[in-house]
């Protein structure tokens, strides 16, 4: 009976044991050392992938597109064409454009750039 009322006063004190205050310090340096290694943890870009400009992942074939009858006379077919977004290529699909007085498109293409790929953006081109 002795031991517990011993043990009911420690719990009122608000004293804690050794091994208690022992294990609170250990996850609060824990907490610590976490909390100022997370914001040192940067993202960047995947540089065997992209690199000023130049993608290493050459795109794939065109795809066939069905242009079908403009909806006005006179407008200019824009063929689809693979871009490169978040780290792939994307097919983005071809248009009907209204055409500029003057002018013909070029198609957006891919050349050889030494080990990789760079896009040249379709244009509106004189003649």
């Amino acid at each position: 009976q002795q031991e517990l009322i011993m043990t009911q006063r420690k719990s009122f004190t608000g004293r804690k044991s050794f091994t208690e205050r022992k294990s609170f310090i250990a996850a609060a340096i824990f907490g610590l050392v976490i909390a100022m290694t997370l914001p040192a943890c940067v993202v960047a870009p995947d540089q065997g992938h992209y690199a000023a400009g130049v993608v290493m992942v050459a795109p794939p074939a065109p795809r066939v597109e069905v242009a079908g009858a403009p909806p006005y006379s006179g407008y200019v077919w824009v063929g689809g064409y693979w871009d490169w977004v978040g780290g792939r290529h994307v097919w983005v699909s071809g248009r009907w454009v209204a055409p500029k007085r003057g002018r013909h498109w070029v198609d957006y293409t891919w050349v050889r750039d030494g080990d990789g790929w760079r896009m040249h953006p379709g244009h509106w081109e004189r003649g």
